[in-house]
C-alpha cells in the first residue's frame, strides 16, 4: 500500500539514525503530522493546543495507556501524583499521552483525567508509528525522552518504586537511588521497618493490646500486605493462617525459642474492612491507615496482593516470594532460606521420579503429562487450586491445563473423557 507524504515523512524520521537516541530537535518528527504541529493540553472542553516546539529542553515521557485496561487505570492515579509533584516544584518535564484506546469516548473519557498532554486520538498514524518505534509490546508503558537524545524504557517501574525522587530519571540518578537501596536494606532491621515517631508497638488480634515491637526481635518474622477487596486475598488468606498454625505448633515442639510471626500489612479502604478482615486473623497487624504502610509497599516494591515477605531473626530480609513458596510447599517451606529451599527442590526432584510421567485427572478430561522447567514446563497458575506454581506440573500438552502435583487427582480415563472440558 502507497503511503501518502505524512506517512512516509514519519516513518522515515522515526527509523532514521539509532533508535535508542532522541534528539530534541527531532520531537516535532516524532509527534507532529503534515498537518498538526501541536498536542492537545489537559483542558477538553476547548480542546487548547500546545505546540511540540514547546517541549524542546524538556524531558518527555511518552505515556502509553488505554481506559479499559485496569492495570492502566491503576497506574495512571500514581503517575497523576508524581507529575503534578513535579510540576508544583518546576520540574523542566513534561508527559505526552499515546492512546490505545478503542474510541473517542472512551479516549475524553480518560483524558479528563490526565493533566498532561496528548497526541489527538484522531491521528492512527503518529501513534502506530510510535508503538513501532518503541517496540510498545504491553501497557500500561512509560519511556523517557531526555533532552541529550538518550531514551529510558522501563519508566512504569521507576515510578512505582521510586516516585518523585527518580526524576531526571537519568542514569546517573537511578543509579544514585539503587546504591541508596542497597544501604538501606544493607542496614535494615525490624524496628526500622515497623516503627516510626509516635508508634513503638503493633496491634494484636483482640486490637486492644499493643504488642512492642522489640518483641519480634530474633523471630522470623512475614509481613502480609493483603485486603478483603482482593479476591486472591481472600483465598490465600485461609490457608496461610492454616500454614501459620502448623509452624506455630512445629516451633513449639522443637523447643529451642526458635518463634514464627506475622504482621498485617492492610491495604483496606475503610476501618470498617480493617476490622471485620483483621477479625479473622490470628496474628499482629499495623494500624489501619498508619502512614509506614506506603512507605514498606514502596521500599519492598509491592506491585500486587497478597504478598508475604519474609524477614530473618537478624532484621534482614530473606525472600519478597513468601506466598509462592507457601503455595509450593506449605509449612514446610520454614524458614524459607536458599538452604531450605535448595533441599526442598532435591526432595522435590526425587519425588517426582516416583510420580506417574502422565496421568487423568479427575478435573480435566485430556492425558496430563509431567512436565518440568527443562523440558516445556515453568511458572504456571494450578488450574485446581488457582495458586501459582514452578517446577514440576502435571500438563495438558494439547491445552496447557496445569495442575501441581499434589492437586493431581487421579481417575481413569474414561471418567476424565466424562469431564466437560476446561
Amino acid at each position: 500500500m502507497d503511503l501518502d507524504d505524512n506517512s512516509r515523512n514519519l516513518v522515515q524520521a522515526l527509523t532514521n539514525g539509532d533508535p535508542e537516541k532522541i534528539s530534541t530537535s527531532r520531537f516535532s518528527s516524532l509527534l507532529a503530522s503534515k498537518d498538526r504541529d501541536y498536542l492537545l493540553s489537559s483542558t477538553t472542553q476547548d480542546d487548547q493546543q500546545v505546540k511540540i516546539s514547546d517541549l524542546e529542553g524538556k524531558a518527555i515521557g511518552l505515556y502509553f495507556s488505554a481506559n479499559w485496561y485496569p492495570p492502566c487505570r491503576n497506574f495512571n492515579k500514581v503517575l497523576i501524583g508524581v507529575y503534578e509533584q513535579l510540576k508544583s516544584n518546576g520540574s523542566n518535564f513534561e508527559i505526552v499521552f499515546v492512546s490505545s484506546d478503542e474510541d473517542l469516548s472512551a479516549f475524553n473519557s480518560y483524558r479528563e483525567s490526565m493533566p498532561w498532554l496528548s497526541i489527538p486520538f484522531s491521528d492512527l498514524e503518529t501513534k502506530k508509528a510510535l508503538n513501532r518505534k518503541f517496540e510498545v509490546e504491553g501497557i500500561p508503558y512509560l519511556i523517557i525522552l531526555q533532552p541529550d537524545g538518550s531514551t529510558l524504557h522501563d519508566g512504569v517501574e521507576l515510578i512505582y518504586r521510586y516516585g518523585i525522587e527518580a526524576f531526571p530519571f537519568t542514569e546517573e540518578k537511578l543509579e544514585e537511588l539503587r546504591r541508596e537501596e542497597r544501604m538501606k536494606h544493607e542496614s535494615q532491621t525490624l524496628t526500622n521497618l515497623l516503627i516510626n515517631p509516635g508508634r513503638d508497638y503493633l496491634l494484636d488480634q483482640t486490637m486492644t493490646r499493643k504488642v512492642p515491637v522489640d518483641s519480634l526481635i530474633g523471630k522470623t518474622v512475614g509481613l502480609y500486605f493483603s485486603a478483603q477487596w482482593c479476591f486472591p486475598c481472600a483465598k490465600f488468606t485461609p490457608k496461610l493462617i492454616s500454614i501459620y498454625h502448623k509452624i506455630k505448633q512445629s516451633l513449639e515442639g522443637k523447643g529451642g525459642g526458635e518463634d514464627f510471626e506475622i504482621v498485617f500489612v492492610s491495604n483496606d479502604r475503610d476501618q470498617s474492612s480493617f476490622d471485620s478482615y483483621y477479625g479473622t486473623m490470628p496474628w499482629l497487624a499495623l494500624p489501619f491507615g498508619e502512614p509506614i504502610i506506603r512507605t514498606l509497599a514502596k521500599y519492598f516494591d509491592v506491585q500486587g496482593i497478597p504478598c508475604l515477605i519474609i524477614i530473618d531473626p537478624d532484621g534482614k530480609t530473606v525472600t519478597k516470594q513468601g506466598r509462592n513458596l507457601i503455595n509450593l510447599y506449605q509449612e514446610n517451606a520454614y524458614p524459607f532460606t536458599c538452604a531450605k529451599l535448595e533441599l526442598l527442590e532435591k526432595e522435590m526432584e526425587e519425588e517426582a521420579k516416583r510420580l506417574p510421567r502422565s496421568n487423568y485427572h479427575a478435573g480435566h478430561r485430556h492425558e496430563l503429562t509431567l512436565v518440568s522447567e527443562g523440558n516445556g514446563g515453568g511458572p504456571f497458575i494450578c488450574c485446581d487450586c488457582d495458586e501459582q506454581g514452578s517446577g514440576w506440573a502435571y500438563q495438558c500438552l494439547g491445552c496447557g491445563y496445569e495442575v501441581h502435583p499434589r492437586c493431581m487427582r487421579a481417575v481413569d480415563p474414561a471418567t476424565a473423557a466424562s469431564v466437560q472440558h476446561t
